[in-house]
């Protein structure tokens, strides 16, 4: 077990947690769930706020990256742990225990900010790539769209969970971005190490922003899903099975989610510099996508710089866009009881597969009506804020009920952190809503 948990009771060991462990101790386990999660978390409208913020506030804004990670291995790991323990996904234990009018009010908010921020995500993979194919975009976008559907429809759960990590390993573009934009060490360490402040309208809300993509409720629900995926990958296809976890399959999860997080933390981190040396440098702010960014680079940094900007906003899309609208779909069909789960061939899972499609293709959709990305965004950022703490508020409540976690319940490290998590999301959000009307 980690040194944040330490239950007073130890719980009989899963019969099958000897073998179980011996498979998720590998290589492969170690770079496997927490990176996928990881590198979601870092999708094409989260590139574009943490490269808004290093062009509009420079180095300065860098001490977020670290501050801002303990919170995100926080809000991972029990979510990772909920589907260890109970055997199911989070829509799932939400409907098991809790009133249907608070399930759907949750689900409704949760579902909308999904296919909204997909929507946008879609859009600027689209952009990104219109920047080296001249293709009319709406072309590009249905493309984008309809590879994304038939990876997610025709490809098995151990297929899809490969590929995401070899497309979670596009971010190391930004890692080379930042280097070939050759940021000032002096100005570099500062900002990292000595948080810095400013008591505006415009810092304020970017922080909001940061914390809001960093810490997006999409991200909850698809860990729980993948950690019920792969046990019954590993053969525990009936709950029995997969209810219950031993101490070294939490400890596994743990140090997966750590690794995951810190490589997710580190390109945001990545992100900012580039575009601090760059774009602040040069006092060009206004950077309103991730495309923006990778344009304004080229002339900077070079067309090296620019390039593998773009990659990395193509690449890291393919990956986010289908934790979205799959992850929809699983807490659609979790809350109504249907059949899902991607190791589930289409025609044993109807339901589940038709919400996917449905769901990236009003995400597609939203790129013809009109809709600026940017304020489709925004849209996703208002339903996120009423969503998002209120699942954080009940995963904390449902990791501290024996009734669900047995002996695994949160100990007392894990909690603190996981409190200060709970109320830095709720003033984000609330800070979010007041930045809009003040």
């Amino acid at each position: 077990m980690s040194t944040l948990e330490h239950p007073p009771v130890e719980s009989p060991e899963d019969p099958s947690g000897g073998a179980q462990s011996a498979r998720y101790s590998s290589v492969v386990r170690a770079i496997g769930l927490g990176l996928i999660t990881g590198a979601a978390d870092d999708d094409p409208s989260a590139i574009g706020t943490y490269g808004s913020a290093g062009a509009k506030f420079g180095p300065s804004f860098l001490w977020t990256a670290p501050v801002l990670f303990p919170m995100m291995v926080c809000v991972v790991y029990l979510s990772a742990k909920l589907g260890l323990v109970s055997g199911k996904g989070l829509f799932a234990i939400i409907r098991q225990h809790y009133s249907r009018w608070f399930l759907f009010t949750i689900l409704i908010g949760v579902i909308m900010g999904n296919i909204i921020e997909a929507g946008a995500d879609i859009g600027g993979m689209a952009a990104a790539v219109k920047l080296f194919v001249p293709i009319p975009i709406g072309w590009v976008v249905l493309g984008l769209g309809l590879l994304v559907l038939a990876l997610q429809i025709w490809g098995s759960y151990t297929l899809i969970r490969n590929i995401f990590r070899v497309l979670s390993l596009a971010l190391l573009a930004y890692v080379g971005s930042a280097v070939l934009a050759h940021p000032d060490i002096a100005s570099t360490l500062k900002g990292t190490l000595i948080p810095t402040i400013r008591f505006s309208k415009d810092f304020l809300a970017m922080i909001v922003a940061v914390i809001g993509t960093s810490l997006s409720a999409y991200i909850y629900t698809w860990q729980s899903n993948e950690e019920v995926e792969e046990k019954i990958a590993a053969g525990r296809r009936r709950l029995w099975e997969r209810k219950g976890t031993s101490r070294a399959e939490l400890k596994q999860s743990m140090w997966d989610i750590v690794f995951g997080m810190f490589f997710a933390n580190a390109v945001m981190y990545f992100i900012i510099l580039s575009t601090a040396a760059t774009l602040f440098k040069a006092g060009k702010t206004d950077v309103n996508s991730a495309a923006d960014a990778a344009e304004a680079l080229r002339p900077l940094a070079g067309n090296a710089a620019g390039l593998l900007f773009t990659l990395g906003v193509i690449g890291v899309g393919f990956l986010a866009v289908p934790v979205m609208t799959t992850g929809a779909a699983y807490d659609l069909c979790q809350s109504t009881g249907w059949k899902n789960g991607l190791y589930r061939r289409p025609a044993e899972a109807k339901k589940f597969y038709v919400a996917i499609a449905i769901f990236t293709f009003i995400a597609i959709g939203l790129n013809f009506f009109g809709i600026n990305p940017m304020k489709a965004l925004v849209l996703a950022g208002i339903v996120q804020g009423f969503s998002t703490p209120p699942l954080m508020l009940l995963i904390m409540r449902m990791t501290n009920n024996s009734a669900i976690m047995g002996a695994r319940v949160n100990g007392r490290g894990i909690n603190i952190l996981g409190w200060i998590t709970t109320l830095a999301i709720f003033s984000a959000s609330a800070g979010l809503l007041i930045s809009w009307f003040v």
